[in-house]
């Protein structure tokens, strides 16, 4: 059996390497989730230890791609949260409707699902022609994949319940334009996405936004971390823009007393000082 103590210095270790080697900082992460991501890793590669799973981030191409991907928001597919689609629709449809330029930043994208799913719900709101977009992603491996995504053509039929479950009223094929069985968004509300590499741990605000979704709860952020992300936010977010995070602001945020919620929705508050 592992010494709990031994395994925390070795996971630390890992998380340094990672951060030295390649960019990424996961050490002011909830070092509770991390482990579990970690073991996750560990068990599909056959691993005992956190060491032997350094080792091989470190001299074996590819392991170091699987650990980021692990630790990163996981992706999800197109409207694959009908009730949360249906929220976001109505919370910006309203929100964004006043504005003559709004943005929108998807901060740690959760792929080219959530992206997608955004950009067809705002078109159908009538405000996607003049909304900007913003999508980032943890790192440039993650970035080049999202510049380039596409779903099985075939499953398209299969989305068009949990479409209609999200709020829309049409047929969600007539968004995506098909080449070789694989299906895109139109070029047109792609246009309206910039996608981006961005590190919530280290980057500074680079815009004012009308809406900020983030769908990683701030939870799986260490308490320091938590307070930085959510004043990033804050610092990024116009008076009156709306927030929406993945699980609910706490008493003792710092930016807490300046959000109110939003109606009876989950997660999303209006930035109201």
């Amino acid at each position: 059996m592992i010494d709990p103590a031994v395994e925390a210095l070795e996971i630390a270790l890992l998380l340094d390497a990672l951060n030295a080697r390649h960019g990424d900082d996961f050490r002011d992460y909830d070092r509770a989730l991390v482990r579990r991501k970690l073991l996750g890793v560990m068990a599909e590669r056959g691993l005992a230890t956190v060491s032997g799973l350094q080792e091989r981030v470190l001299h074996e191409p590819g392991a170091a791609a699987a650990v980021l991907r692990a630790l990163a928001v996981q992706h999800t597919a197109l409207f694959d949260d009908p009730p949360r689609a249906r929220e976001a629709r109505e919370v910006l449809g309203k929100s964004l409707s006043s504005a003559a330029v709004p943005k929108v930043w998807l901060a740690d994208c959760a792929g080219a699902g959530q992206a997608w799913t955004l950009a067809i719900l705002l078109f159908e709101e009538g405000v996607l022609a003049r909304t900007d977009i913003f999508a980032t992603v943890a790192n440039e491996e993650l970035l080049a994949e999202m510049r380039t995504a596409s779903l099985d053509a075939a499953s398209l039929p299969a989305l068009q319940r949990q479409y209609r479950h999200g709020g829309g009223a049409g047929q969600v094929a007539d968004y995506f334009e098909v080449h070789d069985g694989r299906a895109v968004l139109l070029p047109r509300l792609r246009a309206r996405i910039t996608w981006a590499s961005y590190s919530l741990v280290t980057d500074a605000s680079f815009n004012e936004f009308q809406a900020i979704a983030c769908c990683r709860d701030p939870s799986d952020f260490g308490p320091i971390l938590r307070q930085r992300v959510l004043r990033l936010f804050h610092e990024s977010l116009a008076r009156f823009g709306v927030l929406g995070i993945g699980g609910e602001l706490r008493a003792g945020d710092a930016i807490a007393a300046a959000y109110q919620p939003v109606g009876g929705h989950t997660a999303w508050y209006k930035r109201v000082g």
